[in-house]
């Protein structure tokens, strides 16, 4: 890589997919911030036309409180003037032939000069429907991928994907491509097609019993997770998106790939600002549930690594990668971006930070008092929390049921709801095991290289694109800038 970070985006047109999602988000703010002569970016978002898509970009992008800084440098009217000198915003749709664009002159001039192409859509929802994540996070690659070969200048595609396409493996976890119809468990072979034709022909045998769409939506979860577990996968989000990887790996000819897999992304740990996020990720459910007193217990090894890595180190790792790969025909590669193999944090440690945390800082009730948490219970196998959902709710709950058929109209529905939500809790356990009870490490040697490769190069401007895990001091993190950042998300909400 001859130039540095900042030089490299100056002049280039960029196609930015997944916008306004969190990710892609804080990945063009980077880029207007850093490099203002960066000559275009196309930011594919999901809206009715392009008129919507400007909205949409408007209140759901531009308007966030990520802005902040950039707009606290330019003043209001120059960035104004930088976005829609810089910015263009379309309507499109990733799972769909050209993105969805359907303005041929358009589709031309986009052909001709967009340079670097970066595909961050996706679903990322643990049991969304097989249709709907078949056509994002499968084929949606695809089509990205064949959009950036009829791109005359295209010198490079860069696909975030997940650290977890390798399902529960354990050990060092290495940056390894997937080969086309290669599964987890080795039973069997994986054939993409036949996913797309057995989805297919479930959705028309439900469309023909006359379900309704309640019963389509579970059975097109349920073909999914079944779909997955077959092959070796938890669940169908990362199942889908390690397919995503396999057919972008077979039909990328010459066009060099860079597959970012990130690990649980968290809040800014400094750009533009710290502490920054949107949307509960993985942990922070559990994290705000805890501080609102309503997590007593919760399942989980407390020597388990939890690979939490801020966003926008991933930012940093996604520009830099696209500088060094750019033009390298034929290349193909995969970074790790997380934290585990060089500066890991466990499960029992995140506990206890946040135990502190909501310690000193309460969150206040409804009835203005503080709320005060308890250490809660870690219970380390699923035959414990079993065992402990038994005794604390599901004993009592048949009590409650018992009543309910001896006096129907004591007390009501009471037995439905409590059956009800402990149904939905069990559930989410599931969703979530394969990641609390993780003993998994991910190796990031192709990842270290290109952080060493570039601290050469960039001297100047490195600490503009820092994404050293090593350089997180946790405790400080966790009790300082991320609670604190999801703290303040959840009460605007």
């Amino acid at each position: 890589m001859e130039s540095n970070c900042v030089q490299f985006l100056q002049n280039k047109t960029i196609l930015i997919t997944g916008v306004p999602g969190f990710l892609a988000k804080v990945f063009m703010e980077k880029i207007l911030r850093v490099q203002p002569n960066v000559k275009k970016l196309y930011l594919l978002l999901r809206a009715a036309d392009n008129e919507s898509a400007m909205q949409r970009f408007r209140s759901e992008v531009l308007e966030k409180d990520l802005f902040r800084v950039l707009r606290n440098d330019l003043g209001d009217e120059n960035l104004k003037t930088l976005v829609s000198e810089k910015v263009v915003p379309l309507a499109g749709d990733i799972s769909v032939d050209n993105l969805g664009l359907k303005d041929s002159d358009l589709l031309q001039h986009m052909w001709n000069e967009i340079d670097i192409i970066v595909n961050v859509a996706a679903t990322t929802n643990f049991d969304e429907r097989y249709d709907v994540d078949l056509s994002i996070n499968t084929f949606g690659p695809l089509n990205v991928l064949k959009f950036a070969k009829k791109c005359v200048k295209g010198q490079l595609l860069l696909h975030v994907s997940t650290a977890y396409v390798c399902g529960e493996k354990s050990g060092l976890l290495q940056e390894k491509t997937y080969h086309m119809g290669e599964t987890l468990n080795g039973h069997g072979k994986l054939v993409i097609e036949t996913e797309l034709e057995l989805m297919k022909q479930k959705l028309k045998e439900l469309q023909k019993q006359d379900c309704s769409e309640e019963e389509i939506a579970q059975s097109m979860k349920d073909l999914g997770m079944s779909r997955a577990k077959l092959h070796g996968w938890p669940n169908t989000y990362v199942f889908t998106k390690s397919m995503g990887e396999m057919l972008l790996g077979n039909h990328r000819e010459n066009l060099p790939i860079v597959i970012i897999r990130p690990t649980m992304i968290t809040s800014s740990f400094s750009e533009p600002f710290p502490g920054w996020i949107e949307g509960l990720r993985t942990i922070d459910s559990v994290v705000v549930a805890y501080g609102k007193g309503r997590l007593k217990c919760f399942l989980a090894d407390p020597n388990s690594v939890l690979d939490l890595i801020p966003v926008d180190m991933v930012a940093n790792a996604m520009v830099t990668a696209a500088a060094i790969h750019a033009g390298k025909l034929g290349s193909q590669t995969v970074y790790h971006v997380g934290s585990s193999c060089k500066n890991a944090i466990t499960f029992e440690q995140i506990h206890d930070l946040t135990a502190r945390y909501f310690a000193k800082n309460p969150l206040v009730g409804r009835d203005g008092s503080p709320i005060i948490v308890s250490k809660g219970t870690i219970l380390s196998t699923m035959a414990q929390f079993s065992f402990y959902m038994t005794l604390r709710y599901k004993l009592p709950l048949q009590i409650l049921r018992l009543i309910n058929i001896v006096y129907p109209w004591w007390n009501g529905n009471k037995y439905k709801d409590i059956d009800r939500k402990i149904k939905l809790a069990m559930r989410l356990v599931e969703l979530y095991r394969p990641y609390v009870l993780f003993k998994g490490i991910f190796d990031d040697m192709n990842t270290e290289r290109m952080r060493l490769k570039t601290k050469e190069i960039n001297q100047k401007v490195y600490g503009l694109f820092e994404f050293d895990p090593k350089s997180i001091d946790w405790e400080d993190y966790i009790m300082n800038i991320h609670i604190p950042g999801l703290i303040t998300y959840v009460l605007k909400k």
